[in-house]
This record gives structure tokens, C-alpha cells and sequence, in this order.
């Protein structure tokens, strides 16, 4: 059913040639059936490679699923924290063993990923043992638990996934059967290494909201922050940015020092109320030039964007605050972490030469990223809400244009979009229209429409059918953003539901993987994309016609945004390093 599914809406992608509804993708490709998506549980593997674990891994994920419960119990978050626990200790640990990680915990909406990488890298740079987790991963699954700024190797992640999964495999029966979901296992394997690896510390990114996140369970971090907040996961967080503030508020810790960055005044008074309600001190970070001392330079980023600036003060007053705690007196130590006294302005201080150079140096891929291979320029940001698509239109329209003024010839510019959930993407798409792109090109978050597919981007919780249908919508509404034509009064449908869509004059194309994509953009100018190993479904020569301009061009740059995982599959085919 699934992959008749994914033909018929294959033969509703002007990109593909056509297939008879009798043949199976065997006798279309000359190759094994695809293995594009699945919502059938991967198979159990028990043998004790990466992959295996891997695959493993993947039975757990039931992110749908677990997102439904959240909805149901929002009102009483102890439920599941109770269960989380629960979970914990049937892995062997406890949640009083995780004061000893000496934690910095990080929520919000945009850029708590690039904060919690700031922070990170400071904290190295004075000698501390790093441990680092965050969601979600671009290439491989490892990259989401961190030694040093490290992803953890292989070896090393198999081994304590292992003790982690028996452990709760081992004690399912006597627990109605029950085994954590995919993010849930994740955190609590994190926990686990970080205390077999003995950090000094470790940084935790959010992974939805706070208060009800599982990474919640800590007790006693050193210090919270809150980056900007905005609309996102509404279904779970509720629908106004109050709501969400109040969410994002959840991890706020009696006596536990917080920071945030300037919000809007609505979800700063929320903010304020519950340091006051749960007991601990907020403060809002100060501009990032407030740090410069005269005569000194400014602080340079090693992230790109006018946004990075909030979460690098956010990380200056995160960092500085471990950094006296670990450094005092343990009364000292007491006394710093009292509770609520108001609501202020953070001192902005001179930062040391090690925070400097932290900053500086501070590394996030499929964030702000520029990769030139030859010709082709590639520019990826995993921005996903409307804020943090404006700041990616900012950050591409100066950073573009500084690559067109070194242009001699003809130049193209090409979008690769798309989003997942419940993303507005009409309006993301509209923030994009001012660009001027010559092409649109939309396809799912599949990398390669192959047999071989890598199990660390296996998705299980979405139809291959549903993926292309998006991309499609997406398709229809860039084309009447750009005027090229009008929403149709009734919806033709083909086969079991997909919306009929006409062959268009315009520079709109759909395309079944990301691989696919990039070939059909790049036209054999990326010598990275030309492994001869990699066979793709067949392009129809109407499609390849279309691409002249390209062939044409001395320059082509490529904007991939609009989801991580999307720009995380292009990541794994242009940097083929990431995947090994």
C-alpha cells in the first residue's frame, strides 16, 4: 500500500517520468524497492555494530504518537516527568545523579541551538571536559551527544546505547511493555554517557517547550537561559507566544539563576511571573556591544547573522555564571543561587580572552552555512518558523550579494525547500518571494531514492505519500505568491487522494529526494554529487529541458532552508565527510 502510494504520487511530480500504475519500482529502477520512509516498525536488531544500533534505535520512533500523549497530559506534566523517571531508574540511574553533571540548561525558540554552542565552546576553550546535547541531528544520530564539541564515536555509542536498551528491554515485560520514545531513550542514553565520560559539565538543549520536555527531570541545573521565542508547536505549547512563554518558563529551577534574552513585552512579564512563582532570579541579557570595553575590537562571531548576537550575550552571561559558581566557595556558591529577587538587566563585563576566542570560533552546521563547490554556492540555514525564516532572508540577501559582487557572468539563483509538522509554510514561502529565485524546487526530507539508505535519517512517523503531497502544496503556493496562477475552486483528485496538480509554465519543480534535487540544480557541475554509484529514478526530458539556464550559468546559488533535516540530507551528499 505504501509504495503504491508513493507511485501514484510520483506520477503527479512533473519531475518524474511516468509510471504505469502495473509496474513496481523494480521494473522502473533495475533496483531493490525503495526504502524512502516507513511507518512499519524497523526490524530488532541484536547484533552490537553502529548500524545495528541504530536500527535499533529507530523502533523507538514514535515521535507522532508521543506528541498525542503530550497534548492529552499537558495539564499534568508530573505524569510524565513520573514517567520519565520511571525510565531513568529502569536504565540504572537515578535523577539525584544528575546534579553531579553540573548542568546548563537552555529553552526557547529560535537560536537556543546556537546559544547552547557558544556556550559549549567557551567552556572548552578553559580547559572543562564538554558534554553537549541537542536535537535535532543533521546527519548522523551520534552527532546529538557531544565529548569535547565531538559527536560521540561510533564505538563509544554503541556500547552504552546497548547497556541502556537491555537494561530497558530487560524490564519492559514487568512494565506493561512499555520502552521510552525515540527523543525520551535519547536522553536518557545522554545522561548516561555524560556521567560514564565524567564531564565537568554539560549543556542541554530543550527539545520542545520545557516544562513538559523530558530533559525537565534535572533538578538542579547550574544556571537556565531562554533564547528569543516565537510561534512554534503550537498544538503542544499552546497558540500565542504567552503560552509559550509560559511554557518555556517551565525549566526555571527554585534558587537556579536564569537568563533570557529581550522578548516582547507579553512573554516577558510571563517570564518574570513564574521566576517569581517558582523562585529563582531572571535577568535579561544586554546588547552584545555593551561587552566592548573602549579601544578593544568587536566581539567576532564564528556564526553568522545579526540574530547570533542575542545568543552570544546569552551565552556570555550563561558561561560567566557557571564559570563564578565553579570557581566559589561552596557558600559562595549558596548565596549566588537565591531566589527570586526581581527582575533586571544582566551587567554586561569585559569577557576574557578565552570567551573571545570561544565566540570566534564557535562552529554549528545548517545554520547560517555558505559551501562553495566550484561554480555552485550553497548557502543552508535550518530556519523552520516565520522569525526565524526573516533572519535567514537577511542573512542570504547580504551574504548572497557579497558573492554576486565577485560575479563576472550569468547567475541563477535556486530555492530548495521544505518543511514538516504543522509549519506555516505559506508564510515562510511568502517571506522567500522577495529573493527574485529563478527556480523553486521543492522535495521531501528523503536523501536518495535508493536501497542503500542510511539508517540514521530513516523516518518511520511519515508516509512517503504524505511527504510528496506537502511538497506539492508547497509547490501550489509559491506559484500564486508569484501570481503564475489562481487557487482552483475544486480539488481534482487522482487515484485514493492526491490533489491533481496541472503541468505549469513556471520554474516550480517537485522532485522525489534531495539527491534528485541537487543533481537536477547543480547539472553536473558538483563533481561531490557525481558518485556513479548512486542511481535516481529517471527524469523526464521535459524536466531536464527546463534546466538550460542552469547549464548556461557561470554561477548558480543554491538557498536549501525551510526544515534541519532538509538542509541535515543535503549536508550528508555536499559533505560527504559527515556521514562517515
Amino acid at each position: 500500500m505504501l509504495l503504491g502510494a508513493a507511485v501514484r504520487a510520483c506520477r503527479r511530480v512533473p519531475a518524474l517520468a511516468a509510471f504505469p500504475r502495473t509496474r513496481s519500482w523494480t521494473d522502473v529502477t533495475g533496483t531493490p524497492p525503495l526504502r524512502l520512509s516507513s511507518t512499519v516498525a524497523a526490524p530488532h536488531y541484536r547484533r552490537m555494530e553502529y548500524q545495528d544500533a541504530v536500527c535499533t534505535l529507530n523502533t523507538l520512533q514514535t515521535n507522532a504518537s508521543a506528541l498525542d500523549q503530550v497534548r492529552r497530559e499537558r495539564g499534568h506534566p508530573e505524569i510524565q516527568l513520573q514517567a520519565m523517571r520511571g525510565f531513568l531508574q529502569r536504565a540504572g540511574l537515578t535523577v539525584e545523579e544528575l546534579d553531579h553533571l553540573n548542568i546548563i540548561h537552555v529553552t526557547g525558540t529560535k537560536g537556543k541551538g546556537s546559544t547552547c554552542a557558544f556556550t559549549e565552546q567557551i567552556l572548552r576553550n578553559y580547559g572543562f571536559r564538554t558534554g553537549f546535547y541537542s536535537s535535532p541531528h543533521l546527519v548522523q544520530v551520534r552527532e546529538r551527544i557531544r565529548i569535547n564539541g565531538c559527536p560521540i564515536e561510533k564505538d563509544l555509542f554503541t556500547k552504552y546505547f546497548w547497556q541502556v536498551y537491555n537494561r530497558l528491554d530487560e524490564t519492559k515485560e514487568s512494565h506493561g511493555g512499555t520502552m521510552p520514545a525515540y527523543f525520551r531513550f535519547l536522553t536518557i542514553l545522554a545522561f548516561h554517557i555524560f556521567l560514564q565520560e565524567k564531564v565537568d559539565v554539560a549543556v542541554f538543549e530543550v527539545g520542545i517547550g520545557g516544562a513538559y520536555d523530558c530533559t525537565n527531570i534535572i533538578r538542579r541545573p547550574w544556571v537556565c537561559g531562554i533564547s528569543s521565542l516565537g510561534i512554534d508547536h503550537t498544538s503542544i505549547l499552546g497558540d500565542t507566544i504567552e503560552k509559550i512563554a509560559w511554557q518555556k518558563g517551565g525549566i526555571f529551577k527554585p534558587g537556579v539563576p536564569a537568563f533570557t534574552v529581550k522578548q516582547q513585552e507579553g512573554p516577558m512579564t510571563v517570564l518574570q511571573q513564574r521566576a517569581e512563582e517558582i523562585g529563582c532570579s531572571l535577568s535579561v541579557c544586554p546588547e552584545l556591544g555593551q561587552y566592548q570595553s573602549p579601544g578593544v575590537e568587536p566581539v567576532k562571531l564564528g556564526l553568522a547573522g545579526l540574530h547570533q548576537r542575542s545568543n552570544a550575550s546569552l551565552a556570555l552571561q550563561l558561561t560567566q555564571c557557571w564559570l563564578q559558581r565553579r570557581c566559589s566557595t561552596a557558600e559562595a556558591a549558596v548565596e549566588s543561587a537565591a531566589g527570586f529577587g526581581g527582575f533586571c538587566t544582566a551587567p554586561a563585563f569585559e569577557p576574557s580572552p578565552r570567551m573571545l576566542k570561544g565566540l570566534a570560533e564557535t562552529d554549528w552546521l545548517g545554520r547560517n552555512q555558505t559551501l562553495t563547490h566550484g561554480s555552485i554556492t550553497y548557502f543552508l540555514d535550518g530556519a523552520h518558523t516565520t522569525r526565524s525564516m526573516q533572519a535567514c532572508v537577511r542573512w542570504f540577501s547580504e551574504e548572497a550579494a557579497q558573492h554576486e559582487a565577485n560575479t563576472t557572468g550569468s547567475l541563477v539563483r535556486v530555492l530548495l525547500f521544505n518543511a514538516t509538522g504543522e509549519r506555516d509554510c505559506a508564510a515562510m514561502l511568502k517571506l522567500l518571494v522577495p529573493c527574485h529565485f529563478d527556480f523553486a524546487v521543492f522535495c521531501p526530507n528523503i536523501t536518495e531514492a535508493i536501497a542503500t539508505c542510511n539508517a540514521d535519517q530513516q523516518n518511520f512517523n511519515v508516509s512517503v505519500e504524505n511527504m510528496l503531497t506537502r511538497c506539492l502544496d508547497n509547490q501550489q503556493s509559491w506559484r500564486v505568491l508569484n501570481g503564475q496562477e489562481e487557487k482552483p475552486d475544486a480539488e481534482f483528485l487522482i487515484g485514493e487522494g492526491l490533489p491533481l496538480v496541472a503541468e505549469q509554465r513556471s520554474a516550480t519543480l517537485v522532485f522525489p529526494c534531495i539527491l534528485s534535487a541537487l543533481r537536477w540544480i547543480t547539472q553536473g557541475k558538483d563533481p561531490v554529487l557525481s558518485d556513479p554509484s548512486k542511481h535516481l529514478i529517471p527524469v523526464k526530458a521535459s524536466v531536464n529541458a527546463k534546466a538550460a539556464p542552469l547549464r548556461a550559468a557561470s554561477d548558480i546559488h543554491v538557498l536549501i532552508t525551510g526544515s534541519l533535516h532538509l538542509v541535515g540530507g543535503a549536508l550528508k551528499h555536499l559533505e560527504p565527510s559527515l556521514a562517515s
